[in-house]
């Protein structure tokens, strides 16, 4: 059974991981592969399953391009999909992360609210 963190962490990153991997990708264009890792890295992402069904929206969405490339290191024997933000990405990014902010903010005060009462222990 799952416990009540791992459930709230799970749905949280649900909600926002298509616009962390747009931030990604607005630092350099990746591979598949690549994105999950630096996703994984971080927490944001439990598996490889979740993110490809994801970038196949993200793409149908117009939000990242793709291209295929042979890398160098591996000899040309295995091309890699490489996923870019498009403009429709970028000006998605912007708009989350100005509705993130506040957002954000409203969640801190509401929960600091509750976490630093003097009872927030015992009710916990």
């Amino acid at each position: 059974m799952e416990s009540p963190s791992d459930r709230i962490a799970t749905n949280l990153r649900k909600g926002v991981l298509e616009y962390c991997v747009l931030a990604l990708l607005s630092e350099r264009d990746m591979y598949g592969l690549e994105l999950a890792n630096a996703l994984m890295e971080r927490g944001l992402s439990a598996s490889e399953g979740s993110l490809y069904p994801l970038l196949a929206r993200m793409r149908e969405g117009g939000a990242v391009d793709t291209r295929w490339e042979q890398p160098a290191e591996s000899g040309g024997t295995r091309p890699r999909r490489y996923y870019a933000i498009t403009d429709r990405g970028r000006e998605l990014l912007f708009v989350f992360a100005g509705i993130w902010r506040g957002l954000a903010a409203e969640v801190d005060t509401l929960i600091s609210d509750v976490v630093d009462r003097p009872d927030a222990e015992e009710n916990a």
